[in-house]
């Protein structure tokens, strides 16, 4: 890129009002020195706007492969904007942290947010225009203690709150500073500390908004420690009469608009009534104390309603409710069915709203607006209701279901020690009661949070996700794919809705396999309910979502990385690293392996957003192949013996490299290029290289890979888990012409007959679980573009356009509705439908159609 050359950007949704937006945006290899300043600008004004710039991955010679920017936005300005090399412009109003021994101060120039250092209190204060607008924002939850008592179960709740362990300023940037508190829940009443968490605060020049990405680890034993409420809580000032007090929570359409002592009564005179309209408004209203005695007096009788909760159990229904007081019963108020996620409670001296992303989607959740009457009001967001059950993380059953269900393994490893969930939550600070169209465009933007996104082409033509092709429906064929490719994710995207695929552990995951005589998905077979990554699921809605630009395409992706990359993975505990194989529960399998938690299906959205908690995982997951040592993934085929564990080229091996290139490319921590580079060279040592195995013997601590035989494993796996993306993407990274050819020999290996691989191979090799053809398919397609190779192209297209097995999909796909007494809800089916089909030939055919798509067959639809 010359210096005069732009980088066009766009909103994946135009925001309704100033957008606070991180994005990231990619680089070819050798166009941007990490010397070089980048400016930002609207192209339709010529306006410069300050931005802040940082790098989140290196190409191998140095140059930077994905930049991070920040930026406050006007929502209803451009629409478009452009990306430059050259200084850019000076923010009027800067950021400013200061790091006091006791708290840290952020001032974003319109409030100023001090962090608590220590203690039980996340946020000490937040000022805006000299007046406290919150203070003592803290974790707050219950864990139940249940018993058995002469036949009975008793239940008992115990209180805990965040007990502090570290502060930190991650981020000090004149737009965007980030601050990262972790520590753990502490138990009331006693030492206990469980429930480790981190939460991020991102503050911005001169917004009132502050973004909170808030996550815990559950570290308890799930037969005794039942999480019965999870929170944050925060205090917030009252100042005036309670008729001046306001209360507002978002629901289906509009707003639950009350105050601890409204102006209605049996009886309201004209000027009463307008006095009301304007109270409902959240605009102060007064008296005179002569004129207005008579209905003072009547509004003096009348109750101070303390409390307001709004609780969504479950996907379809919410319900608001209110009390006057400790001892007294609550008032139902409203009934609905989803949401918004905000609650707001203030008086004349400001407020404060708090939303939660994806409120009905991941319930069952709530909030809280407490102590109304009282010089302090408590807002709470419950990520996990105390009105709801108390979460039950145990097994569905005592013992596994291998034979019948096709669980992974005899040994009984569903444990949910270690897994975490992820919530988004924000904070908006105001210095008096916002109207109901401010509040309208907070939830918007909570539900889609700003983003800037560059054009696919942009993508695609940097190279910083391997080969995947641009749309193209130049000729009949290729329009008829490309049709099929949207119909399978829009069908899948009804699914989400259609069967209720929500909830606090669930949401974001899809199911594996579809059981057509009871019209549902397979939820109670053990490895065909929740899909945890299987396939690499994740990878085709990225690329989905990368070749279109589609916001919809986007979100259904998002959610799904935000799911698979905290609950289907382990952080903590003897399987840290390792992810669980599809299963009832998300944690339920005995197979726990690195190719369910590899830093490739998680880094798309990581470069896409910038977003730390990624960052995080990715982090975690660098050192994986330490963890099969203890728990080696072939310990069914293979005993003990003179290696410390095994592992498959691929999908174990594969995954280590998803790892540690990418540990590489965001930190040039050459090390583990090294443990990749070291792999290799022992492949290309081995008596047939790629070919040989899959199964070695395994060293973490040499990253050596150790001879055990030919044809020791299925060949499938290696490359359907990710592991063709990976092996692709290392031929661009390490410009290494011996092992872009075994990778090309495999692609052109893998469908020979079996006595020509016999042949070939001086009969070592006889053809012995080369499974599951179209699964080859991208690396057929590398083979045949390397070496310009027709017959091996039609091969490529054979196996996904006219094989006849379960592993091709056709279009248009054609539903059925069952009779209406045969299931609980009208539901429209696909009976043939695998998660796993529409997952890796939907991936394949937008490899294939960039490597070989040349080499389609004629305008005619197969």
């Amino acid at each position: 890129m010359s210096s005069k050359e732009a980088v066009p950007m766009h909103w994946l949704k135009r925001p309704a009002l100033s957008a606070a937006a991180t994005w990231g945006v990619p680089w070819a290899e050798g166009s941007l020195r990490r010397e070089e300043e980048l400016s930002l600008h609207n192209p339709s004004s010529g306006a410069s706007i300050p931005v802040q710039s940082w790098p989140t991955a290196y190409w191998p010679d140095g140059s930077i492969k994905w930049s991070a920017h920040a930026a406050v936005l006007e929502g209803q300005g451009a629409e478009n904007y452009t990306l430059t090399k050259g200084k850019p412009a000076i923010a009027e109003q800067r950021l400013r942290t200061v790091d006091h021994p006791e708290y840290i101060e952020v001032d974003t120039g319109s409030m100023v947010c001090r962090f608590q250092k220590k203690g039980t209190e996340l946020i000490r204060d937040i000022v805006m225009g000299g007046r406290v607008i919150c203070s003592g924002g803290r974790l707050v939850g219950f864990r139940e203690d249940r018993s058995e008592t002469e036949g009975f179960e008793v239940r008992k709740s115990i209180p805990f709150q965040s007990s502090l362990a570290s502060v930190e300023v991650e981020q000090d940037g004149p737009i965007r500073a980030v601050v990262k508190v972790s520590g753990r829940h502490r138990l009331s009443g006693g030492t206990r500390e469980w429930l480790p968490f981190t939460l991020r605060f991102y503050l911005f020049a001169n917004h009132p908004e502050i973004k909170i990405v808030h996550t815990f680890v559950y570290d308890g034993n799930p037969h005794q420690d039942y999480v019965k409420g999870l929170g944050l809580a925060f205090r917030v000032p009252m100042k005036g009469p309670l008729y001046n007090r306001y209360v507002r929570f978002a629901g289906d359409t509009g707003f639950f608009i009350e105050s601890p002592k409204g102006l209605m009564n049996w009886r309201l005179s004209e000027k009463v009534e307008e006095l009301y309209k304007q109270q409902m408004r959240g605009i102060p209203v007064s008296f005179d104390s002569d004129e207005d005695a008579k209905f003072l007096g009547i509004l003096d009788d009348s109750a101070v309603w303390d409390g307001f909760k709004l609780t969504q159990l479950s996907a379809d229904s919410y319900a608001v409710s209110k009390r006057t007081k400790e001892g007294c019963s609550w008032i139902k108020a409203v009934n609905g069915r989803r949401a918004g996620g905000l609650g707001y409670v203030g008086s004349e001296s400001g407020g404060m709203a708090v939303t939660m992303r994806h409120f009905w989607r991941k319930y069952p959740s709530s909030l809280e607006a407490f102590h109304l009457s009282k010089d302090e009001a408590e807002l709470t967001a419950w990520l996990w209701s105390p009105d709801a059950d108390a979460m039950d993380l145990r097994h569905y059953d005592t013992e596994t279901h291998v034979e019948s269900a096709y669980e992974g393994a005899h040994e009984m490893r569903s444990t949910p020690y270690g897994v975490g969930n992820t919530n988004e939550l924000s904070l908006w600070c105001f210095e008096s009661t916002p109207e109901p169209k401010m509040l309208e465009s907070i939830v918007e933007e909570n539900e889609s949070p700003s983003l800037l996104v560059c054009p696919p082409e942009r993508y695609q033509s940097t190279y910083v996700f391997g080969p995947w092709s641009l749309p193209d429906r130049s000729t009949p064929l290729k329009a008829y794919l490309e049709e099929g490719l949207e119909e399978v994710v829009r069908f899948y995207q009804d699914e989400v809705e259609r069967r209720g695929w929500y909830g606090f552990w669930d949401y974001g995951d899809v199911m594996h396999s579809y059981d057509p005589v009871r019209h549902t998905w397979k939820y109670d077979i053990g490895g065909c309910a929740w899909q945890n990554t299987e396939l690499a699921t994740n990878y085709w809605l990225w690329y989905v979502f990368l070749r279109t630009g589609k916001e919809d395409f986007f979100r259904l992706a998002e959610a799904m990385t935000r799911h698979t990359s905290e609950t289907d993975i382990y952080h903590a505990g003897e399987y840290a690293g390792l992810g669980s194989r599809h299963n009832v529960l998300h944690w339920g399998c005995g197979c726990k392996e690195a190719r369910i938690a590899m830093a490739g299906l998680h880094r798309m959205y990581y470069y896409l957003t910038a977003d730390e908690r990624i960052g995080d995982v990715m982090d975690e997951v660098k050192d994986a192949d330490y963890s099969v040592e203890h728990l080696d993934p072939m310990r069914y085929y293979f005993p003990k013996d003179e290696f410390p564990t095994h592992v498959r080229s691929g999908p174990d091996w594969a995954a280590f490299c998803s790892n540690w290139s990418t540990r590489w490319e965001r930190y040039e921590d050459t090390r583990y290029r090294d443990k990749m580079v070291k792999g290799i060279e022992c492949l290309k040592s081995m008596p047939y290289r790629l070919l040989t195995g899959p199964t070695f013997g395994y060293n973490a601590k040499t990253g050596d890979l150790l001879f055990m035989g030919n044809e020791n494993s299925g060949h499938q796996l290696m490359m359907s888990m990710g592991g063709a993306q990976v092996w692709m993407e290392l031929v661009h990274l390490l410009k290494d012409p011996e092992w872009e050819d075994m990778v090309v020999e495999f692609g052109e290996f893998y469908n020979l007959p079996k006595e020509e691989k016999a042949r070939r191979t001086d009969g070592e090799i006889v053809g012995k679980d080369w499974g599951i053809p179209m699964l080859s398919s991208p690396l057929v397609a590398f083979a045949a573009a390397k070496k310009q190779d027709k017959e091996l192209a039609d091969l490529a297209w054979q196996l996904l356009l006219g094989e006849n097995t379960h592993w091709q999909l056709k279009f248009p796909m054609e539903t059925k509705t069952p009779d209406p007494w045969e299931y609980a809800t009208p539901v429209r089916e696909i009976p043939w439908m695998s998660t796993n089909t529409a997952a890796q030939w939907s991936l394949n055919v937008i490899i294939c159609l960039e490597l070989i798509g040349n080499y389609l067959p004629g305008d005619e639809i197969v």
